[in-house]
């Protein structure tokens, strides 16, 4: 079995939350609260800003100079291109740049992010490429779903439409054969894989809560 389809299969349980979390349900109905939408695509900008280091930290520890090549190239494809496809996205949604960029992490999303990090900074390439897999594999089995279950367009289809699309698609093929091909060359290093798959997972199933329940710190 492929290193991927073992990940999944391991996170299954995982999977079927997410698909059935309040969030992901009324967006896909377009009955979703805007406040809490709005809530995700700020914390999700903060959230891809640690994303783009993850992949560049992970490019450091490439061996093969493709690999390294590919790495630090999504990094700057991030930071390039999809920060400002963010951008644009929150635009449409009458958020400015400015609101973006004045936005704390919430506790989730601080987890999150600082798990990834460390993941980068401590663990091995195979680690690494375990832990970025539920947010490509992830968002694109769940937009799949949304759009098996949407019964019309409403101001959500465009969030559906982005995961859905073949450049989206394109990009978590190459994450899935980066996992395989880790999982191949470093057969040791399943065992972390897998902790490191489910956790971020988890991480992903928080990120709809937070999102739906507009979590802050409180204070």
């Amino acid at each position: 079995m492929a290193g991927s389809d073992h990940l999944l299969d391991a996170g299954e349980s995982i999977w079927q939350a997410q698909k059935a979390h309040p969030f992901v349900v009324e967006l896909a109905d377009g009955s979703l609260d805007r406040a809490a939408f709005e809530h995700w695509v700020k914390q999700d900008y903060r959230y891809l800003q640690d994303y783009a280091r993850l992949w560049a930290l992970a490019g450091t520890k490439a061996r093969e100079e493709t690999t390294m090549t590919d790495l630090l190239g999504i990094a700057h494809t991030i930071l390039d291109t999809e920060m400002d496809l963010h951008r644009s996205f929150a635009a449409d949604y009458g958020i400015s740049q400015e609101e973006l960029e004045a936005t704390e992490k919430a506790p989730t999303c601080v987890a999150y992010t600082n798990f990834l990090l460390r993941t980068a900074y401590e663990g091995s390439l195979a680690e690494i490429a375990a832990a970025l897999y539920p947010c490509m594999q992830g968002y694109l089995d769940i937009a799949d779903h949304m759009a098996e279950v949407a019964d019309d367009t409403h101001a959500y289809t465009p969030f559906i439409e982005t995961y859905t699309g073949d450049e989206f698609r394109d990009d978590v093929a190459w994450g899935r054969a980066f996992v395989d091909d880790c999982w191949e060359q470093y057969p040791g290093e399943r065992e972390a894989m897998e902790d490191a798959f489910l956790t971020s997972a988890k991480l992903e199933y928080r990120f709809w809560e937070m999102a739906y329940s507009e979590e802050g710190w409180g204070l």
